[in-house]
């Protein structure tokens, strides 16, 4: 390791936080997204004995011994999708000879050495899925820079996927107050939002949510501090949206975020979606090897590659930790892909690294329809200087992983942590861990559900590694007293602030440096957001402006007009053109932008109106259709 690396490691390793108070909790199910509690069922589950998933060693390197090839999936495990890919990386594509892979019941399998476009590897691809149960062997030559050739070989079982049946969830009922109406967009329905709190000292930008769980539309949202919408999609029938946020794609701003299925065991079936300052798909990401992407995390890298998160419910023997012989887990995967060729380039599994014991959730009970969620991963953070962290939900912990090898390095909290909590650092049910650029780390600690803490709060933490001591530097509480039994996002600001989304708390706040509370909102009802950020943003849509007309009183009183455009945030002001036919159209008023609709009073009728889109020093940004008025 580089000296480089290694104070990277050591710095991490200072920042790292200790989750997890060690407390006797048992929990009588897993928690569904969206703070629904999913509850064991009453009688044993009895059923004939399910396959192994755990391999026989935990915390296996994914590098081959006497190489420097990395592999998935991991040797001797028993996860596997049937339909994975045999990801080798670490090594160009021309160096890597005679691969092929053959299952114990399937045979031989002829598939296609596909190379990454970043130059470090290649998946063999199979042209037909292996079989559930089956041990795959996988084999192949690798030679080295010096032109020394290595044969490898290795072997891993394929697991017995476990299909759960998809429940729509109930709507609430609707509340036509609940949800916000306009004119000029009538099929545009975001819930309403109150702003209770709105200092000047704000950082600058729009705050980005997906609410769901509501009575109407689920789909990505942007609003500014104001409450006043400025962009929302709404999605079509029982289809969710989480995890809306800037990110940076082909070197351009774009908007990410999932989109798919909730099923009620609270974890995402969908895909990741990428869009451009006007509102246009440029990219659609879907998960490896068979899977379907989780909601929790997405991440697009400098270096051409996404990461994402997969929830994998399989069957599996749970007797050695109390739970049913034939029952099944929710394995929690790791995934980072090829954005070009769409190749799984790494895969790390929950199962294979961490002990079903070290989860606070319980195995009693748990069948093929509700699986041991034991471990939940719900962040992600990819570090330059060769470690992972992520935040496991139901172990309470956090874990470094050598990127390389896929190997635990370092647990903070649960039941195995390598540190212990100072001064109140330690979490429960967290979120959304990540190292800032100090070398902390900010955690959302759901303390709930069962409560632990009083309330759900952001923090800051530092890891002294020789001392094992975690020291709590800064807490951000609600003083509304908010706990979130699920979701929720810390965010840091520039400046220093701290931007809060409370998650099954439908609240969004912004915390001054010093913990001053500047901006609070939220939404009404039974609406959600998983995560909630702040970002500067432009937008200019795609599709023209939108206008609807109100009805005249008589043939000779005034006509309303009623202006909005999607997602722009350039308006300043908007201008009627009317005239007698589509072909001749003069201004005729003018109004400034008021809102996301705004509406402007005509002097009269007239048999035809469009309206403009203008900037604040009058340029035409967009013209609207030409109606009938």
């Amino acid at each position: 390791m580089s000296p480089r690396h290694e104070h990277t490691h050591r710095r991490l390793r200072r920042a790292l936080i200790v989750g997890g108070v060690l407390v006797a909790v048992s929990s009588a199910g897993a928690l569904a997204f969206g703070s629904r509690r999913i509850v064991a069922e009453d009688a044993a589950y009895r059923a004939p004995a399910g396959p192994r998933c755990v391999p026989s060693q935990l915390n296996r390197s994914d590098v081959l011994p006497g190489t420097s090839l990395a592999v998935n999936p991991l040797p001797d495990s028993y996860d596997a999708s049937p339909r994975t890919q045999i990801s080798l990386l670490g090594f160009p594509v021309h160096a890597l000879s005679d691969v092929s892979a053959s299952g114990s019941s399937s045979g031989s399998h002829a598939g296609r050495l596909l190379a990454y476009s970043q130059g470090d590897g290649a998946s063999f691809v199979p042209a037909r899925a292996f079989a559930p149960g089956e041990t795959v062997t996988v084999r192949g030559r690798v030679r080295s820079g010096t032109g020394r050739t290595t044969r490898f070989a290795y072997r891993f079982v394929v697991a017995h996927q476990d299909t759960l049946m998809y429940t729509p969830p109930a709507k609430p009922a609707k509340d036509y107050d609940e949800e916000q109406h306009f004119l000029s967009a009538p099929t545009i329905q975001p819930p309403v939002l109150s702003v209770t709190a709105n200092a000047d000292a704000t950082t600058p930008g729009y705050i980005f949510t997906a609410p769901y769980s509501g009575p109407g539309p689920s789909g990505p949202e942007i609003f500014n501090d104001s409450g006043e919408l400025v962009w929302f999609d709404p999605l079509a029938g029982e289809t969710a949206a989480t995890n809306l946020q800037v990110q940076s794609y082909d070197g351009q701003p774009v908007l990410t975020w999932w989109q798919g299925f909730i099923p009620p065991q609270g974890f995402g079936q969908g895909e990741e979606m990428i869009y451009s300052s006007s509102y246009q798909q440029v990219g659609r990401v879907h998960a490896g090897n068979g899977y379907k992407a989780d909601l929790h995390d997405f991440h697009i890298t400098p270096q051409g590659t996404a990461l994402l998160t997969v929830f994998d419910p399989i069957a599996c023997d749970l007797s050695s930790v109390g739970g049913p012989s034939g029952g099944a887990v929710t394995d929690s995967v790791l995934q980072e892909l090829d954005l070009t060729t769409g190749l799984v380039r790494r895969e790390w599994h929950s199962l294979d690294h961490v002990a079903l014991s070290e989860s606070y959730s319980s195995p009693v009970g748990v069948s093929t329809a509700w699986p041991f969620d034991f471990f939940h991963i719900n962040s992600i953070d990819q570090l330059a200087g060769g470690e992972t962290l992520i935040s496991a939900r139901n172990t309470w912990a956090l874990y470094e992983l050598n990127t390389i090898t896929g190997q635990v390095t370092l647990r903070v909290g649960g039941k195995r942590s390598d540190v212990k909590p100072v001064n109140g650092a330690a979490t429960a049910f967290q979120h959304d861990a990540t190292v800032q650029p100090n070398g902390t780390v900010s955690v959302f600690d759901n303390g709930a559900v069962p409560k632990v803490h009083p309330q759900s709060r952001a923090i800051f933490v530092s890891v002294e590694p020789h001392a094992r001591t975690d020291t709590l530097l800064a807490r951000y509480e609600h003083p509304g007293g908010l706990s979130s039994g699920s979701q929720g996002s810390v965010q840091t600001l520039a400046g220093g602030g701290v931007f809060v989304g409370w998650g099954s708390e439908p609240y969004f706040s912004e915390f001054s440096p010093a913990g001053q509370l500047l901006y609070d909102a939220h939404w009404h009802g039974s609406y959600q957001s998983y995560r909630a950020y702040r970002f500067p943003w432009t937008g200019t849509p795609a599709q023209p402006p939108a206008i609807a007309v109100g009805g005249a009183a008589s043939a000779s009183a005034p006509v309303s007009v009623y202006a909005s455009w999607n997602g722009a945030t350039g308006v300043a002001s908007w201008r009627v053109l009317a005239g007698s036919s589509p072909a001749q159209l003069a201004p005729v008023a003018s109004a400034a932008k008021s809102g996301f609709e705004t509406t402007i009073a005509t002097p009269g009728p007239e048999p035809y109106v469009a309206v403009q889109a203008l900037s604040s020093v009058g340029a035409v940004l967009g013209t609207s259709a030409t109606i009938k008025s």
